[in-house]
Formats: structure tokens, C-alpha cells, sequence
């Protein structure tokens, strides 16, 4: 891992939210294409899920989602659970930030793409007794449409769709439904 990366890495564990700020912008744009220093950073990424500061955890989350196609070893699927956790933080910015992060694991590969929809298959069943439900499915509907624009994987369109079928209120489960009309 390169100095300028190191130092990112750092920076998004202080306090500064400036500088925060610039270096997970800088980490979220080195991460759109696969880095061979992901295991590098891996282990302090993953402590920020369960970090003091929401602010910290969202990074950290948005941030192992997106190196989940720079993990030939696999290790987003035994820290999938971790990343699901976060989408129920007390804090509901950050949850939603790594809602909206989850669906870039499905590109790693076919492990990845099934431990996300069974992820998300719950998370979408469980959060019925949640204030935000509408919102939260709505996230996952959205996720799962950028997962399939991406990979063309009509079986993610067939889940999607079986789900909002299960939206027993026809103005939401039309709301999730126009996301795939499109």
C-alpha cells in the first residue's frame, strides 16, 4: 500500500471531518476499480463498523463494499454479517449509507452475489416493525436494480420483484415496482 493510501486510510479514523472527508473521497474513487492493497486496510476498515462515531462506521462500510472486488480470498462473505449490521445502526444516515453500499459485493462473483440476496432477502422480510421500513426496502429494490443493470443477472430481477409482491401496501409495493420499469 503506497504512502498517499496509508495515509488516507489514517485519516478517515480522525477526527477532522474535512479531512476525513477528502480522504474517503480520495478511497472511494481508488476503490471503483479493483486495488491490490485491499488486505491492507481491511482489518482497520472492518473495527469502523462497530466505531463509537456513525460518521466513521458508514465510512468504513461504504468503503468494504466497494473492496469486495478487490478480495480474491473471499473474506467480504465471512464479513457480510458485519455490513448487514450496520444497516440496522441506531443511527439511520448511517445505516442507510451502507444499505445503498451493499449491492456492489453482488459483483465480486456468483459466493458474493448469493450471500448478499439471502442477506438482503432478510433484511427486506425483518424490517417490517421498523420505522423507516418503506425506505429500507426501497434502498434494497434500488440496490438490487444497479446489481442487475451491472450484471444482467436475470435471476436478481426475479427476486426483486418476488419481494415487492410480498408489500402488502399497493402504493409502496408500486413505488418499489417502478424502479424496474425503467
Amino acid at each position: 500500500m503506497d504512502e498517499i493510501i496509508k495515509r488516507h486510510v489514517a485519516t478517515i479514523q480522525s477526527g477532522d471531518r474535512v479531512a476525513q472527508g477528502q480522504a474517503f473521497a480520495a478511497l472511494m474513487e481508488a476503490t471503483e476499480t479493483p486495488v491490490d492493497w485491499a488486505y491492507e486496510a481491511w482489518d482497520e476498515l472492518l473495527k469502523t463498523l462497530t466505531h463509537r462515531d456513525n460518521h466513521q462506521r458508514a465510512i468504513g462500510a461504504q468503503l468494504l463494499c466497494n473492496l469486495a472486488k478487490s478480495d480474491p480470498e473471499g473474506r467480504i462473505l465471512k464479513d457480510f454479517d458485519a455490513l448487514l449490521e450496520v444497516t440496522r445502526d441506531e443511527r439511520f444516515v448511517t445505516a442507510r449509507h451502507c444499505l445503498l453500499s451493499l449491492w456492489k459485493i453482488g459483483l465480486a462473483g456468483k459466493q458474493q452475489q448469493a450471500r448478499l440476496i439471502d442477506g438482503l432477502a432478510g433484511r427486506f422480510a425483518d424490517c417490517i416493525a421498523e420505522k423507516n421500513c418503506t425506505l429500507i426496502r426501497f434502498d434494497i429494490v434500488q440496490g438490487l436494480r444497479k446489481l442487475y443493470d451491472q450484471s444482467k443477472d436475470e435471476t436478481i430481477r426475479q427476486k426483486a420483484l418476488e419481494w415487492i409482491e410480498t408489500e402488502p401496501d399497493l402504493k409502496y409495493r408500486k413505488k418499489y415496482a417502478s424502479v424496474w420499469k425503467k
